[in-house]
């Protein structure tokens, strides 16, 4: 690499550190190719990325980024993955270290918060944005529910009662 592909690609590791949501590195010694193509596939599905860069380049792009505090990290065969959902990363990253021992967590940031590795698989089994937004919706409706059916219920029994004595008069 010359002096001007380094500095775009410093450039982009730069927007991308600054923008994302969660990033996570990891060690890939021994992955085959087949294996690397396979966690990207996984990493894409679920809106994330995985990407290999040199060390030096990595922490040139990390200075004046929020995430700064990951730069010791990055020693050795890295990988970096990033989402902009802050629990899309880690999950796959997991998942995909617990089923291949080749994949070994280093640690990661979720905005500006520094992870160790047992942070980033802790993180790993919190429930996505999505999955939270739709709890949150079922706690609210579900009182609106119970709220129906609270008033329903003494007319309903009013009409019981009422009814019996009609059934018991006409006897």
């Amino acid at each position: 690499m010359d002096k001007t592909q380094k500095a775009e690609v410093v450039e982009d590791l730069n927007g991308v550190f600054a923008n994302a949501g969660s990033v996570v590195v990891a060690h890939y010694t021994g992955l085959t190719v087949a294996e690397l193509s396979d966690l990207r596939a996984r990493m894409r599905a679920a809106g994330a990325s995985f990407r290999v860069a040199k060390n030096r380049l990595a922490v040139r792009a990390l200075k004046g980024t929020p995430i700064e505090g990951i730069s010791d990290l990055f020693k050795g065969p890295t990988g970096i993955a990033v989402s902009n959902d802050p629990v899309a990363a880690a999950k796959v990253s997991a998942a995909y270290a617990k089923d291949n021992d080749k994949l070994v967590i280093l640690g990661g940031t979720v905005g500006t918060t520094t992870l160790d590795a047992n942070g980033v698989k802790a993180l790993a089994t919190l429930p996505s944005l999505d999955e939270l937004r739709g709890k949150i919706v079922g706690l609210l409706v579900a009182p609106a529910t119970k709220i129906a059916g609270v008033v329903q219920a003494p007319a309903g029994q009013l009409a019981r009662v009422i009814g019996a004595y009609s059934k018991k008069e006409a006897a």
